[in-house]
């Protein structure tokens, strides 16, 4: 089919099929892991479960050290053998996980696990289809997201059984042996080994990829800020929610069972969005993203209205905010130097979900639910208003 002036010979479903699957994998692979095998880790080994749980921030670390490059090597080669590497490397991180003789090695094994999260995970595949359809990107990135809305939902009950029949280090190497039997495959049979050419810059667009005129550079800025806090909140929410339920007298069951509604709130809010047929510019999806976010939050935080109504609107917020975060860059700085600037989005993103859970943490034992629902809420509102300015920033 024709696609940008370029002949593509896979189907986008195709495409877009193929790497929802190699997302669903790689996240449970990575991002996922700990909430499943921390605790069966700690059982067998004896290390202290905070440094467990914290390697994951070490892999985001390096996950976002690594993600400019990422994006720059996705705009002048494509996708397909970044992915390819990242598919290795996540293999590879798991394998050293599996044969870790001490917390050192084990550590180490998720310096290469975030190697491989950069160049595996949504920014990498987002530049990817940014890459291979340009400016028409936008669909596909939004599909994407509905199949990366089901990683946990699989991945959790397979680490479950896999935990249980094999051990966490068998567990492992199944994690290791499917990226290299299913999603490596995948990579390289169904994604185009030469990407499209990009169409050519437009009339006093900078002849670098990431290079800015002025006027994009605070646009830039501001959705740097927007990622930013957006990861932080996310990764707040996403590892203290249960905490922070139980500390306003819900119970562990309810708590559960409440903390279960971000999943199909995230999908469903992504649903809505692909049903608009991308209509609207993407400064509305992030918009109502980040609406939806603080109104959730602020139901919370001001114990207003029933609890399940604030999550689902969090939630939906929530997965609506994966989608501007691939399709509004893609609007304001075009698919020439999509790529790279998403790979440049993509670290302080990173650095704030590797950081902010434990800023969580102390705040919890310092402070109580009650502030920290409070910042939470201050951080969400702060993005309200960052997202003001960048709309101020467009209309001028």
């Amino acid at each position: 089919m024709l696609r940008q002036g370029c002949v593509i010979d896979r189907s986008r479903l195709t495409v877009i099929s193929a790497l929802g699957v190699v997302q669903i994998l790689a996240w449970g692979s990575t991002y996922y892991l700990p909430a499943v095998l921390a605790a069966p880790i700690a059982a067998d080994t004896g290390w202290p479960l905070s440094w467990i749980v914290g390697a994951l921030s070490v892999g985001l670390l390096t996950a976002g050290a690594g993600a400019p490059y990422v994006g720059h090597l996705i705009g002048e080669t494509g996708g397909r053998p970044v992915l390819a590497a990242g598919t290795i490397l996540i293999a590879a991180g798991q394998l050293i996980l599996g044969l870790a003789p001490n917390l050192s090695v084990f550590i180490l094994g998720w310096v290469v696990l975030g190697a491989g999260m950069a160049a595996g995970l949504y920014d990498a595949a987002f530049s990817t289809l940014g890459r291979l359809y340009g400016g028409t990107a936008r669909s596909a990135i939004t599909v994407l997201t509905l199949w990366g809305g089901f990683a946990s939902t699989v991945c959790w009950p397979l680490s479950a059984y896999l935990v249980e029949q094999l051990g966490w280090r068998g567990t492992c190497f199944v994690y290791a042996a499917i990226q290299l039997l299913i999603s490596l495959p995948f990579v390289l049979t169904i994604l185009p080994r030469v990407p499209p050419e990009l169409p050519r810059p437009t009339a006093g667009a900078p002849a670098a990829p990431s290079s800015l005129l002025p006027p994009e550079r605070r646009a830039f800025l501001l959705l740097s800020g927007i990622v930013m806090i957006g990861g932080a909140i996310g990764a707040i929410v996403g590892v203290h929610l249960l905490t922070l339920l139980q500390a306003q007298g819900i119970g562990l069951a309810a708590a559960v069972a409440l903390g279960a509604l971000v999943g199909p709130a995230q999908v469903g809010g992504r649903v809505i969005e692909m049903a608009g047929g991308g209509r609207h510019h993407p400064l509305w999806t992030v918009s109502a993203a980040l609406g939806l976010m603080a109104t959730g939050l602020a139901l919370l935080a001001l114990s207003l209205g029933p609890v399940g109504v604030a999550i689902v609107l969090y939630g939906a917020g929530n997965g609506v905010f994966s989608i501007a975060k691939g399709t509004l860059p893609l609007a304001l700085f075009g698919p020439q130097r999509y790529a790279p600037l998403i790979g440049r989005l993509a670290r302080p993103s990173l650095i704030a979900q590797a950081v902010a859970p434990t800023a969580g943490a102390l705040l919890l034992d310092q402070a109580d639910s009650t502030w920290t629902f409070a910042a939470l809420l201050l951080l969400a509102l702060l993005n309200v208003a960052i997202g003001a300015g960048l709309w101020w920033s467009q209309r001028r």
